[in-house]
């Protein structure tokens, strides 16, 4: 792209020169010999390395400094992380924690596992929802949704599937806040016929209350209660803060790279 550049100015420079000449000279080999020094001066490689040169060299410089202060913002990020009170937190399970962690450095999930009766049960933690700063004011209304009270808290997206042995398997998709969990919907899974589209239930909410209650109970007897899910959310803000880090660090190696 560079050399057509050149190449062009030069030929739009030497064109008007080159007609002059043409139209003082009557013969065919004096014009013969304007067009070969126009040619030689338009393909000059004096001229195409000069100009491809100093391009290139302001091109590179600016790559360059913007690259430095990149990688300059990247560590200035990476020593307030590192010298932040929690990176080097550990948040222990509880002695009734009745799961197996999994957790896979680089992923944004982790995946729990536990054995009950004759019931595999694995549950899909993502990360946090913060909500972080002065909560907004009070509202004087005494009818408040309890959508607008949960927004306004952190929160822990839940995967639980119950596996029967050999069988088909019921997925809840829950959302867990301090000291709540709440059920968006559930669905009965068959993996035999994954391919068909089949019927999901209808929606949690519109569900009778008191069938509402016995499948929150249904869930806490596997597990699924808010000392579970109060540790996992400590559990996922640190996992958080060291994925955060560690992709801090990845970027930076490939822009030095």
């Amino acid at each position: 792209m560079a050399f057509s550049a050149i190449l062009r100015n030069s030929a739009k420079k030497a064109a008007p020169f080159a007609a002059r000449m043409i139209g003082s000279q009557s013969n065919t080999k004096s014009s013969a010999a304007v067009f070969s020094a126009v040619k030689r001066a338009t393909l000059s490689p004096r001229l195409f390395h000069s100009a491809t040169y100093s391009s290139v060299r302001h091109f590179s410089s600016n790559s360059t400094s913007s690259d430095n202060k990149l990688v300059e913002v990247l560590q200035s990020e990476i020593n307030v992380v590192e010298e932040s009170e929690d990176i080097d937190k550990t948040v222990e399970a509880p002695g009734s924690f009745p799961f197996k962690i999994e957790d896979i450095a680089g992923e944004q999930t982790v995946t729990l596992t536990r054995e009950y009766e004759d019931e595999t049960i694995t549950v899909e933690v993502s990360m946090p929802s913060l909500v972080t700063g002065e909560e907004e004011d009070e509202e004087d209304d005494d009818d408040k949704d309890d959508e607008n009270e949960s927004s306004s808290q952190s929160s822990v997206p839940l995967l639980v599937t119950v596996t029967k042995k050999n069988g088909p398997a019921l997925e809840f998709d829950c959302t867990a806040y301090p000291d709540e969990i709440a059920i968006n919907s559930l669905s009965l899974k068959n993996h035999e016929n994954e391919d068909q589209l089949a019927y999901e239930g209808p929606d949690f909410l519109d569900l009778d209350e008191n069938l509402q209650k016995a499948f929150h109970k249904y869930l806490e007897i596997r597990g699924i209660k808010p000392s579970t899910t109060n540790f996992l959310h400590e559990y996922m803000i640190e996992k958080d803060n060291k994925e955060y880090l560690r992709w801090l660090k990845d970027v930076k190696k490939f822009v030095e790279a």
